[in-house]
């Protein structure tokens, strides 16, 4: 996997990745920022959040569930002194579908987070990851 980061102008960047996508990060105003894109620990969080998210789904496709929709909430809390890392993150799954399974949706998120997501599985190293989930009937 790799990945280009380019300095643009104040504190934005550009980030090019290995499978040919872009995206804009830039710091916060009060740090020379312009708002024109997510915090850099923004992207990291929301990698998290992508990377459970698709395990779940796909877990959920193979137990032949249902699942029409799936949204993942996180919240984290960082560190106040250099280096500023997480200290917890707090994930709410949000699934919808018809006639699920809660056992089989309670064992995706598990595997995921313990087994497949490699995302939270490495943030879990300085930060108590928890999560909870509410399953929408259709």
């Amino acid at each position: 996997m790799e990945c280009r980061i380019k300095w643009v102008e104040n504190m934005s960047f550009v980030a090019e990745t290995g499978s040919g996508h872009a995206f804009v990060m830039d710091g916060a105003p009060e740090h020379g920022g312009r708002n024109l894109g997510p915090r850099p620990m923004e992207t990291l969080l929301a990698g998290a959040g992508g990377c459970t998210a698709s395990d779940v789904v796909v877990i959920l496709k193979k137990s032949q569930q249902l699942v029409s929709a799936c949204e993942v909430q996180l919240k984290a809390e960082r560190a106040e002194t250099d280096p500023k890392v997480f200290t917890s993150i707090h994930m709410h799954f949000i699934v919808r579908g018809k006639d699920l399974k809660e056992s089989v949706v309670r064992n995706a998120i598990k595997l995921s987070h313990e087994k497949y997501c490699s995302a939270s599985i490495m943030l879990g190293k300085t930060a108590a990851i928890t999560h909870d989930y509410e399953i929408v009937a259709e």
